[in-house]
């Protein structure tokens, strides 16, 4: 009979110990069901610090990250708009609790690091940038893909990379690899000189449109930049006014104009060549179709063209 209550004092000391471990363990320990409980639990209670910055900076004014926040536009005391012109740093981490006081009390943390679910970290940022912008977000890529918007955009700077025309295709291409590829190949859109951004074509919060683009469809988007292949013509070309990338890759490509084959491969994927007038001489590469532009010898006018006789593309 002793050794039967020995044995139970034993296990309730090890479930008691197990509870009290669970309610005394620092934060950075708990697991992110366990996290972002705690956080709600705080956000419930709103114990925000009435010195705002001042306490937070007690300790992390050390870390130049940190104070990075105050050259840029979230840390502007002057805008009504900026964080630190209301709640500071709790407008985005939280309330502060005991965290400062050796409470153990957790506070929102952004980034890779981070335990946080993508969506709660994201949810920080839409409480203040839920502007027609981002309306579509939730069914771009970026979020079913679980991006943060920590990912992309840096706060604590005094400009965000994402933002800044030099800088915002190294953003992208950190994740877009086959595009940095494409950019970086003979002939491509000026992007690899930053002449042209990612952003010109994509909404990198999603938009209505396939590919996230900001124009309502693709050759409206190129026709931004290339209003002489708008039209309209007398005589089209199927392919240019159904799609521009059925005959380019606007990443780039190794051929001549972006071109995703060079002709006539790319012409005779539509196009046969049996029985072509020009085919005069037989030899490969010494005919109508392998010399000089090949097809475009004759059918210069690819995109369309408004001549009387110009049926075949060729005036």
């Amino acid at each position: 009979m002793n050794a039967y209550k020995q044995l139970l004092f034993a296990l309730s000391l090890v479930i008691y110990g197990c509870a009290f471990n669970a309610a005394s363990s620092p934060w950075e320990q708990l697991d992110a069901d366990q996290l972002e409980s705690a956080l709600t639990q705080k956000f419930a209670e709103g114990n925000y610090s009435p010195k705002g910055a001042d306490s937070c900076l007690m300790c992390h004014k050390k870390s130049a990250k940190v104070m990075d926040i105050f050259n840029g536009v979230h840390g502007n005391l002057n805008n009504s708009k900026s964080p630190m012109a209301g709640l500071q740093c709790e407008a985005c981490h939280g309330p502060l609790g005991n965290h400062n006081r050796g409470g153990k009390e957790p506070m929102i943390q952004f980034g890779q690091n981070s335990k946080l679910s993508t969506q709660t970290q994201n949810t920080v940022c839409q409480g203040c940038h839920n502007d027609a912008k981002q309306m579509a977000w939730h069914n771009s890529t970026h979020n079913l893909e679980d991006v943060a918007c920590a990912d992309c955009h840096v706060v604590h700077a005094a400009t965000d990379p994402v933002l800044e025309k030099l800088t915002v295709n190294d953003t992208c291409t950190t994740c877009h690899t086959r595009e940095k590829a494409d950019m970086n190949k003979r002939s491509s859109h000026p992007m690899k000189w930053d002449q042209m951004t990612c952003i010109d074509c994509h909404s990198p919060h999603g938009s209505m449109t396939e590919s996230a683009l900001n124009k309502p469809s693709i050759n409206d988007t190129c026709y931004s930049c290339h209003a002489e292949k708008r039209g309209p013509v007398l005589w089209e070309h199927a392919p240019v006014t159904e799609n521009c990338i059925t005959c380019h890759n606007p990443h780039g490509s190794v051929n001549e104009s972006m071109l995703t084959h060079r002709a006539p491969q790319l012409c005779q994927q539509c196009h046969a060549d049996d029985g072509h007038a020009s085919r005069v001489v037989q030899q490969p590469g010494e005919d109508a179709f392998g010399g000089g532009k090949s097809c475009l010898n004759c059918h210069s006018q690819i995109h369309g063209s408004n001549h009387p006789a110009g049926s075949t593309l060729q005036r």
